[in-house]
């Protein structure tokens, strides 16, 4: 191939790599279907990309490495030959996973290798958080959002979707998308930092009006450690704590069912953890990689044994023998790191944690030095999706397998491109 035709090769599938993952917040909104495809090409074109260049330089990055070591060790653990092995079904799936990484991996090392890229992102995160609000104020206002769609169950706000996939979302996008525009407010002399005040405070009070609980306790969070690294936002944040104090509280008055849901629900999960529904999924996840330690029950291992009665057990602090048998089922246990161990057994619960590790220290590398705001809002908000104390969805499930491994992949870029930046 003569250097002219591989140019312009290139040039195609960094384009196609750009617009794949340009498109894959909207896709992750509204057409999960294409939010896959949109994973795969991106992926492909880094792999079409190395062999056409011969430049695989990318496969030495340590957490690429290590990524590529939790993914083969989930396949051999799914593999269907083995005694307890999952079904072929679960061992395509497993080698479909790779996709995610890919993804990743493509975000930073092709699609958002140049600034101009990384700011097209931030606009069309930036977008999607505003869009997301709109149909949330409109659907606290009038009952229904922009679309026609009314609160789930008459209590969770919905925002534009149809179901309660709002607060997941935004809860992952706006502390990218403020946290940058607040910090340049704070900067400016006289009034505008009151800006800043009222976009960070604006943002906190549409996640606590939504009524999910865990969406809420990650943005605050995320909300903590960005003001720890940019001192100038600390008392937004003091102001975002008392904001949290005095507006849940007025629920009961405003809206009771969201105050049963956010508060007395809260409550009742925390008295009865250990028999309720998060406890219960968790002994089965424990159970399930005791007794599999070594290998686990690969792909979908928790959906797999959760309803074989060789797994039943005592939940903790329950009286039930069965745990509550296969009614407590779900296909995944809530939790990234009990799925990693019904998957993949102690190694499997290992490499995540390991990989989680080799993510951070790029995400966070200089920003106690140079804490660029874009950066810390993008730190935080990973940080908190790894926390390894709270309710999360699958790894591989779209779409909140895909916003973790969109903002992953973003976040990467932007720490790779800080340290190419002369």
């Amino acid at each position: 191939m003569s250097d002219t035709r591989k140019l312009r090769l290139l040039q195609a599938l960094d384009r196609t790599a750009l617009v794949s993952v340009l498109l894959s917040p909207l896709l992750l909104m509204h057409a999960h279907g294409f939010a896959e495809a949109s994973f795969s090409v991106a992926g492909l074109c880094l792999l079409g990309r190395s062999g056409v260049s011969g430049d695989w330089a990318w496969l030495r990055t340590p957490w690429v490495r290590i990524a590529l070591v939790w993914w083969v060790w989930l396949v051999v653990c799914s593999l269907p030959m083995q005694p307890i092995g999952a079904s072929p079904h679960a061992f395509v799936q497993g080698l479909a996973t790779i996709r995610f990484p890919l993804f990743a991996a493509a975000m930073q090392f092709c699609a958002l290798r140049d600034p101009g890229p990384r700011r097209w992102m931030y606009g069309i995160i930036s977008a999607s958080v505003l869009y997301i609000g709109v149909h949330l104020v409109f659907q606290f206002i009038f009952g229904v959002n922009l679309y026609g769609y009314p609160a789930a169950w008459g209590v969770l706000l919905t925002g534009p979707f149809a179901t309660a996939r709002a607060a997941p979302a935004l809860a992952r996008m706006i502390l990218p998308a403020l946290i940058p525009a607040a910090a340049r407010f704070l900067v400016r002399p006289g009034r505008q930092a009151l800006w800043a005040y009222a976009l960070l405070l604006s943002g906190i009070a549409i996640v606590v009006i939504i009524g999910q609980r865990i969406p809420v306790l990650l943005v605050a969070g995320g909300m903590v450690v960005s003001a720890v690294l940019i001192p100038r936002l600390r008392p937004i944040v003091l102001a975002a704590v008392v904001l949290i104090v005095v507006l849940i509280p007025s629920f009961a008055v405003i809206s009771p069912k969201t105050y049963y849901h956010m508060v007395t629900r809260t409550e009742e999960h925390i008295k009865g953890f250990g028999t309720g529904a998060y406890g219960t999924m968790y002994a089965r996840a424990l159970e399930i990689g005791r007794q599999n330690p070594v290998m686990g029950l690969g792909y979908d291992g928790f959906g797999t044994g959760c309803p074989q009665p060789r797994y039943f057990r005592p939940s903790f602090g329950g009286a039930e023998a069965d745990g509550g048998g296969a009614a407590i089922c779900w296909v995944h246990p809530h939790n990234f790191y009990f799925q990693a161990l019904a998957d993949g057994g102690i190694p499997g619960l290992t490499l995540l944690s390991v990989l989680g590790i080799a993510w951070l220290i790029p995400l966070g590398r200089g920003l106690w030095r140079n804490p660029e705001p874009v950066r810390v809002g993008l730190f935080a908000t990973l940080l908190m999706q790894l926390w390894p104390l709270q309710s999360t969805s699958s790894w591989w499930s779209m779409p909140m397998g895909g916003w973790f491994y969109l903002l992953l992949g973003w976040g990467l870029a932007e720490a790779a491109g800080r340290t190419r930046a002369p």
